[in-house]
């Protein structure tokens, strides 16, 4: 175990909770804008949004989307309505989703199998990305492609800058590829690691950009902690003064940003999928691998940061 260093916030006096609901895995969970609500987008071809008490009190509802006929491998909030949910899928579809009612508003039938899904910071387009790396701009009023750009190499993540003028790419060269926005035009690369990028977070915080590239054979950016598996899914908390980091560990590690020090770990009984911090509080969703006692997927995921009752 890594030492740990104190910290303003009380990690160790906090407890997880299970939400199950899913028949397969979870393979994403999301926080809307306003940190009320969660999606989860699971192997069993079914999204679910979940209403969250911060204190997680009360009887837990939850809305089951459904509609793909492939694993809901990736999914989005639209970042200025708390309500629509982007979903991708392997069935080569992309589904709008309205959290209040469960009904879908919008398909687009693309080329691929979607593996990826990211919102513009204003939430006009969508990108999404498929296993043949390939992007492709949605128009999100006429849910429309009005961009495709085929890559080379090996795409595994996308991300927009919060500016909307710059778009990033994590290759399987284990570089980020920064291209102009809207043109797609290459601007710079960025020599990040010497195996591929698998995950890519943005925060603006304090005029600065903090960008954090995980790789699949170690950890050893941010945190000072060197992770022996691949770094799955990492997420900045809503100050950014926390990561948090997951892998085939079994356990998620947050670290403090300014000096990459873990200040706490949470075990897990499998590799993770998915972290996501709350986008308003100290709340960290995360899912993964996990199996019964049959050794058949869960499908559930979990919340930190609730105090503990007892």
């Amino acid at each position: 175990m890594a030492e740990m260093e104190e910290t303003t916030v009380p990690f160790k006096n906090l407890t997880s909770r299970e939400y199950p609901g899913h028949k397969k895995k979870v393979h994403s969970v999301a926080w809307n804008c306003t940190g009320t609500k969660l999606a989860s987008g699971s192997v069993d071809q079914t999204a679910r949004v979940w209403h969250i008490e911060p204190h997680g009190h009360g009887k837990v509802k939850d809305i089951e989307l459904k509609g793909h006929t492939d694993s809901v491998d990736q999914l989005c909030w639209d970042p200025k309505h708390a309500d629509l949910i982007a979903t991708a899928s392997g069935d080569k579809t992309v589904r709008l989703w309205d959290a209040r009612s469960g009904k879908c508003a919008q398909l687009a039938e693309l080329s691929g199998e979607n593996i990826n899904i990211t919102y513009k910071p204003d939430g006009t387009h969508i990108a999404v990305g498929n296993r043949d790396d390939e992007l492709t701009i949605l128009d999100v009023r006429k849910f429309k492609p009005i961009h495709k750009r085929k890559f080379n190499y090996e795409v595994n993540e996308i991300a927009w800058s919060t500016t909307s003028e710059i778009f990033f790419l994590t290759t399987g060269n284990g570089t980020v590829e920064v291209l102009a926005y809207p043109s797609l035009r290459p601007v710079d690369t960025l020599m990040a690691h010497t195996a591929g990028v698998i995950a890519l977070r943005l925060i603006h915080l304090e005029g600065i950009l903090l960008l954090e590239v995980p790789i699949p054979w170690s950890a050893c950016g941010i945190s000072q902690r060197c992770s022996v598996s691949p770094v799955r899914t990492i997420s900045f908390n809503n100050t950014g003064e926390y990561l948090a980091s997951a892998s085939e560990d079994l356990f998620i590690d947050i670290s403090n940003v300014q000096t990459g020090r873990t200040v706490h770990q949470i075990p897990c009984r499998a590799a993770m999928n998915s972290v996501e911090w709350n986008p308003k509080s100290n709340l960290l969703a995360y899912a993964g691998d996990d199996k019964n006692k049959y050794q058949t997927d869960e499908g559930v995921f979990r919340i930190f940061g609730f105090k503990n009752s007892a």
